[in-house]
């Protein structure tokens, strides 16, 4: 009878050969040999990878402020459609029919919300003006960390639900300031479950 477990040792081993293998022939020098066989100079390397640099730049802060629209969008609409309007429509107030399911979905939508907005406020880093406009809202967002609860346990009042708007409307006057304008993208149920 023949044993599976040296097979796999053998496996094992030859996968790890294969990958220091790879790895020893990608880390070349490139200022002397590689640069010199292709006939290019050293200089030319070095300016086509600055030029390559400023490009994935360029492309990291466009993605940034795209992520920062849409998680910043998605936390916005969760907030308006699930929080405020049924708060003003008073669906909250005991005795309201459909409370319990509002609150639910309320608590939900605080918790996806202050989420996205932390997400937000991590993609804002990549961009170096959209930095500098939410970075003063960090602390605002982390005062909504326990909103949730709050939220589905039926105790947020008046303050609470203002809060939440006041750090909506904070991060979409920061993005448009920085040229990321944010506009409210309601969430499907799933997504505030996911």
């Amino acid at each position: 009878m023949i044993r599976s477990v040296p097979l796999r040792r053998s496996l094992v081993a030859l996968l790890l050969s294969c990958s220091v293998l790879v790895s020893a022939t990608g880390c070349g020098d490139s200022g002397s040999g590689a640069a010199t066989r292709t006939g290019a100079s050293p200089s030319s390397s070095v300016s086509a990878a600055a030029s390559v640099s400023a490009s994935a730049t360029a492309e990291k802060q466009r993605l940034a402020k795209t992520r920062f629209v849409a998680n910043a969008g998605l936390a916005a609409g969760a907030t308006y459609q699930w929080i405020v309007k049924p708060y003003r429509a008073g669906t909250f107030k005991k005795g309201a029919e459909g409370r319990t399911f509002a609150l639910v979905k309320a608590g939900l939508a605080g918790g996806f919300a202050y989420n996205r907005l932390k997400a937000a406020a991590e993609n804002a880093k990549g961009d170096p003006l959209l930095s500098k406009a939410v970075a003063p809202l960090t602390a605002g967002i982390e005062s909504l960390k326990g909103m949730a609860a709050k939220l589905r346990n039926g105790e947020a009042g008046e303050g609470d639900i203002g809060a939440f708007e006041s750090v909506i409307d904070s991060i979409k006057n920061a993005g448009k300031s920085a040229g990321a304008e944010v506009t409210d993208k309601v969430p499907s149920t799933s997504q505030l479950t996911g």
